[in-house]
């Protein structure tokens, strides 16, 4: 296996600086398994309210966890990063991030896959950990046509069911409808082209789903395969490096189901730990890529830099 750390790419420089506009940056992760390699591409950041995730934990033992990892203020902006797979055959994106409508700090994934030499025209397949907006609603441009045209688009059946049930909308949760609305909007432009499969199929070769539900009922991680190396896309079943990694049984509000969310990011981490898997999260730092190390207590993020 070899890995390197791409601290930036540059997408167009040249003619940014001629029209007096700054550069964009990404920061990416490229990691070979055997003819696999694996980019990690960011479509940007959100900036989320920091009760959103950490409200309703136990203060006094939170502080010391964000004190670690500098965090502070009201405001949390999480990294997305976006994982596509080349296998000299087929070429695959798990996930699609925001698009134009979600947040105007994200939405970046087309400038990314610009600075690797890739259009959508080249992807073959995307596949869905799951459809919140920040996963989901690049399907789609501004036009409402498919951005990935070519491409075969996948997702678990139970998550397809979920977003796709007229009763979603009324029972998400007033802060949640509209995602329940977009989802439901983008899925339906894509019946007719869209495949569904079930926990543990090997979806694609290398490629297997594994149910991780709770963030939304139904989540899934992935695992690649290339011989005896294995990455797994963790998706956000496992949705922070800090409270997510020392205190994975804690309860976060950016799940829909927290007391499902809790055991599965425990039994994913204790996998990922035992197994001494690389995994890839959308919303982990550094690009996302990195392992899973066992404390005392919890687990610690330790990102291949």
């Amino acid at each position: 296996m070899q890995f390197t750390r791409r601290v930036i790419l540059r997408s167009a420089a040249a003619a940014l600086a001629a029209a007096g506009l700054p550069h964009r940056l990404w920061a990416a992760n490229t990691l070979t398994m055997g003819g696999v390699t694996l980019d990690t591409l960011s479509d940007g950041h959100l900036v989320l309210p920091r009760d959103f995730i950490l409200g309703g934990l136990p203060e006094a033992e939170l502080a010391p966890i964000l004190d670690r990892y500098g965090i502070t203020g009201d405001a949390l902006m999480p990294p997305c990063n976006v994982t596509l797979l080349r296998d000299g055959t087929n070429t695959v994106l798990f996930d699609v991030g925001s698009g134009p409508d979600f947040q105007p700090t994200a939405g970046k994934l087309g400038d990314a896959l610009a600075a690797l030499g890739l259009t959508p025209e080249d992807v073959t397949h995307v596949v869905f950990t799951h459809a919140h907006p920040d996963h989901l609603w690049g399907l789609l441009d501004e036009f409402d046509e498919p951005v990935f045209a070519n491409a075969t688009h996948m997702i678990g059946k139970a998550e397809w069911d979920y977003w796709m049930d007229p009763a979603t909308v009324d029972s998400i949760g007033t802060s949640r409808t509209a995602f329940a609305v977009g989802a439901r909007r983008r899925l339906e432009a894509m019946q007719d082209r869209i495949a569904t499969f079930g926990d543990g199929e090997e979806i694609l070769p290398g490629i297997a789903s594994r149910l991780s539900p709770g963030h939304t009922p139904g989540h899934m991680a992935f695992e690649l395969r290339s011989g005896s190396e294995s990455v797994m896309v963790v998706g956000d079943a496992i949705g922070n490096h800090h409270v997510g990694f020392e205190r994975p049984l804690w309860k976060s509000g950016s799940d829909q189901d927290p007391d499902m969310a809790a055991p599965t990011r425990a039994a994913l981490l204790d996998q990922i730990a035992t197994g001494q898997m690389r995994l890839i999260g959308f919303h982990l730092p550094e690009g996302g890529l990195g392992r899973a190390e066992k404390t005392a207590d919890g687990y610690r993020f330790v990102p291949e830099v």
